[in-house]
């Protein structure tokens, strides 16, 4: 983040899935990150992981796992910037999405609406042109695709992006 901060006025949005997080909020937001997303169990005090995220003046996120409920969120959705579900299980690329998570992406777009809050409802993993729609028509309001656009070269870059929105 900090390398890449001085070449970039980009939102830089950082996924900390490490545990403990509290002792490296400070770190990334001094280096350049805008939002800052941690999952619930990487601390024993996830209000208070929010509370010095919001105090280092940066948004705040939470990454929920495929077997994460969307409930965990119910007591700080109010506090919450952006929330990230995990389509996959983290830990490498390529992986299939796990179908079950449409109906968590459903549950907490309903959430968020019955709240009135217009926060960042984000989808990493396994996001393809075969599966795009589906997940905006559940709620989702940011796609993380990875291997689908950079795992055929960069000459194929546009177009996979072009083929993720639908075009």
């Amino acid at each position: 983040v900090k390398a890449m901060r001085p070449y970039s006025s980009k939102i830089f949005d950082v996924h900390l899935m490490i545990s403990p997080v509290d002792p490296y909020l400070e770190a990334f937001a001094a280096a350049g990150a805008d939002i800052i997303t941690a999952h619930p169990e990487a601390g024993p005090h996830f209000h208070r992981t929010l509370q010095v995220i919001r105090k280092l003046g940066k948004k705040t996120g939470a990454a929920l796992n495929p077997s994460t409920h969307a409930d965990v969120l119910d007591p700080v959705l109010e506090e919450l910037d952006l929330i990230l579900v995990m389509s996959v299980n983290p830990g490498f690329g390529g992986q299939k999405f796990i179908e079950s998570q449409l109906r968590k992406i459903e549950a907490i777009r309903a959430k968020l609406d019955r709240a009135n809050l217009k926060t960042i409802l984000e989808v990493d993993g396994g996001i393809v042109p075969g599966n795009a729609r589906a997940v905006i028509s559940a709620g989702a309001t940011a796609l993380v695709a990875g291997s689908a656009i950079f795992g055929k070269g960069a000459h194929r870059y546009a177009a996979e992006i072009a083929a993720l929105r639908g075009g």
